[in-house]
């Protein structure tokens, strides 16, 4: 067992209640995310655990994720992105978490999240994209 996988099954374990988290993505992005869950622990800020994929056939030297947290009024209180995720592989996915510890969160609090930069191997250009505006309206069409 991976040392990830591992971990992937402690936070679970330790995971007192578990709801989706809203994906969001830029048409051209290079990294999809899929199947974000927001992880609620005991005594810890929530965690957002999730699977990347890169799209494209070049590896990404890194990505960052970006979670929008609005008030259950559609209000947006904070933005946090996660540090750099290193090499991502062509066409492969792999799972990493981000947590939420910028502000306080509360239960009826919407949770947005989407990749907003990605660098390939080998170059010094950036991929990037602004996506508080879907968040938005993301957020207002939950269920």
């Amino acid at each position: 067992m991976t040392l990830l996988c591992a971990f992937v099954t402690l936070l679970m374990a330790a995971a007192t209640n578990e709801k989706p988290a809203i994906i969001v993505q830029a048409a051209d992005s290079p990294v999809r995310l899929d199947r974000a869950m927001i992880l609620s622990v005991v005594d810890g800020p929530p965690i957002v655990l999730y699977a990347a994929t890169n799209l494209t056939a070049d590896q990404l030297e890194q990505f960052t994720v970006i979670a929008f947290v609005f008030d259950a009024k559609g209000t947006l209180k904070a933005r946090q992105v996660a540090p750099g995720r290193r090499t991502l592989d062509a066409r492969s996915t792999k799972y990493s978490t981000l947590v939420l510890d910028g502000s306080p969160i509360d239960a009826t609090d919407v949770i947005v999240v989407g990749v907003n930069q990605a660098q390939r191997v080998d170059s010094e250009a950036w991929w990037r994209a602004d996506l508080q505006t879907m968040a938005e309206a993301a957020q207002r069409t939950k269920p």
